[in-house]
């Protein structure tokens, strides 16, 4: 006679994997894990200081009368150079977490921005920010809950291997095929749209995972004694890794002069994020051994950061629309009659100019 084991249902599982935060043995089990998403929160965080501080030293420096170059401004420095150990510590994550994990963390640096914003630079707190805070928060709770625990060590050996394996052919054929298509309108027929330039620089981010990954992987293990760094996969991952940076910057560099933060940072942090999902489940095989209810679970996370991030750029655009003004007095080539140029923050016309002809005519 056969005896019948219950399934263990949604309940009992999520039971367990509460008991398991808890247990010595998890936390053992997943050091290397754990020690991956810790550099990717206090990278992605130590980006959110840097950039608050870039922005406070550019309005110091726009408040002095004899402006001087902002390189030589030592808080903007302080900015740079806490930028670089941030992205640092987001290279050194994708040696110990999973791709697809470690990519949509790019959250904390949303969120802690916003934080430090209304802290120390007295923006409003609104609705929309606590919610979208909230939000993004629970989605960060359930991208590290429910993020696929597999414990990787790629070898030269081991990516070699992957780079030739069908679904990467495939996958690297379309997607080339994808940015020449994109590259064309945009250098031929001159089509800028934010979804064109955001597409295409998250095609590159794929390539940039992909060899991020493989060099801060080898470089891991080469630390450990196990010597990766005679073999020519490891070169040739670091220039991609490099010229795929580069280029990717390029584009998101043209979609911020076109176009404002509060469309770019949205819609690049969920292009990122899926393209980092798609590259991790190909390439590295991240997601073998899921279950669906994880997988699901993981997918939501994503969504609600997703709606997070947006509601909190949102806000911030609302604030930083009624936060500067116009100073004729540091408008090069231009006199004015009027001592300023922009009405006061209560009037209907806040935000235009007093007498637009007028101005024309003073230029001529």
């Amino acid at each position: 006679m056969v005896t019948l084991q219950p399934l263990p249902n949604a309940t009992a599982r999520w039971k367990a994997t509460v008991g398991g935060f808890l247990s010595s043995g998890w936390y053992h089990a997943n050091q290397t894990l754990l020690l991956g998403i810790a550099l990717a929160v206090a990278g992605n965080f130590l980006i959110s200081i840097s950039l608050n501080l870039q922005k406070y030293s550019h309005v110091q420096s726009a408040r002095l009368a004899n402006q001087k170059p902002i390189y030589r401004s030592k808080l903007w420095w302080c900015g740079i150079i806490l930028m670089g150990i941030g992205e640092m510590g987001n290279f050194a994550a994708y040696g110990f977490a999973a791709a697809m994990l470690v990519a949509p963390l790019g959250s904390v640096a949303v969120i802690g921005s916003a934080l430090i914003s209304v802290l120390f630079q007295n923006e409003n707190v609104r609705s929309e920010g606590v919610l979208g805070g909230t939000l993004t928060i629970a989605g960060t709770f359930l991208l590290v809950t429910f993020a696929p625990h597999v414990v990787q060590e790629p070898t030269a050996r081991r990516i070699q291997s992957y780079l030739v394996s069908w679904q990467v052919l495939i996958y690297v054929i379309l997607g080339v095929i994808t940015f020449c298509v994109l590259l064309y309108f945009y250098k031929r027929r001159d089509v800028k749209h934010v979804v064109v330039l955001l597409t295409m620089a998250a095609l590159l981010a794929s390539p940039t995972i992909i060899s991020a990954k493989a060099v801060a992987a080898m470089v891991i293990l080469s630390v450990k004694g196990a010597m990766q760094l005679t073999y020519p996969i490891f070169y040739l991952m670091f220039i991609i890794m490099v010229l795929s940076c580069v280029f990717q910057v390029k584009f998101l560099s043209q979609a911020e002069k076109l176009y404002d933060a509060k469309v770019v940072i949205p819609v690049n942090y969920v292009f990122f994020t899926v393209s980092a999902i798609v590259t991790g489940a190909i390439f590295y095989q991240e997601l073998q051994g899921m279950s669906l209810l994880s997988g699901f679970m993981f997918l939501f996370g994503c969504l609600l950061s997703f709606v997070g991030v947006f509601l909190i750029t949102q806000n911030r655009g609302k604030e930083h629309l009624t936060s500067f003004y116009i100073d004729s007095g540091h408008i090069p080539g231009l006199t004015m009659r009027r001592g300023k140029i922009q009405p006061e923050s209560n009037s209907l016309s806040y935000g235009s100019l007093l007498n637009e002809g007028e101005s024309v005519k003073t230029q001529n």
